[in-house]
């Protein structure tokens, strides 16, 4: 059996990031893309499951396309990812306030809730604004993503660091590809 290199994270995150490029006519486009980004470690800390990344991000990139697919009667995607982090909080916030000391790796539910709701308030502004300022909102709540991604990569703990690797270098191209399609139009 062949092993993985041990960064393939990063070439999958430049693979993802490279596909949502293509598909990019506007920076805006990526909206659903930071709820996403939101919604995977916010489901991961409320089921206090690091292994539940993977999953969720393969959950939310069939709900963001299956949304696109059949049109969603106009919705866009990012409405339903960050009504899919409905379940999330009625699970988690009973737990969390529970047990706010909870040892490492659960611990921090509040963090989470914070977080959770301040990049899905940025997708969602993002679309009600022009689609220049929503761009830039988009990046800029990427690149906040990739922060957070990279404090998760150093203390290994929530989710898990194949996850934060992956999530740090697609976050990061994708706001810099929204950046220069914005730029240029």
């Amino acid at each position: 059996m062949t092993k993985l290199p041990e960064h393939w994270p990063i070439l999958a995150g430049i693979a993802a990031a490279a596909l949502i490029g293509l598909d990019m006519s506007e920076g805006v486009d990526a909206a659903p893309a930071l709820a996403a980004s939101a919604l995977v470690y916010f489901g991961a800390a409320a089921l206090r499951k690091p292994s539940a990344v993977w999953p969720l991000f393969f959950g939310s990139v069939v709900v963001i396309f299956a949304t696109e697919l059949l049109g969603g009667g106009g919705v866009d995607p990012t409405w339903v990812i960050l009504a899919l982090a409905v379940p999330f909080l009625a699970y988690g916030l009973p737990q969390g306030r529970r047990s706010p000391d909870t040892p490492p790796p659960y611990g921090g539910w509040s963090y989470h809730l914070i977080a959770m709701a301040a990049f899905g308030t940025a997708a969602a502004v993002a679309l009600g604004v022009t689609e220049t300022v929503g761009a830039y909102v988009v990046a800029g709540g990427l690149l906040a993503h990739a922060v957070w991604d990279a404090y998760h990569y150093r203390i290994n703990k929530v989710v898990t660091r194949s996850l934060a690797e992956f999530c740090l270098v697609l976050d990061t191209i994708v706001a810099a590809v929204i950046v220069t399609v914005t730029v240029t139009d």
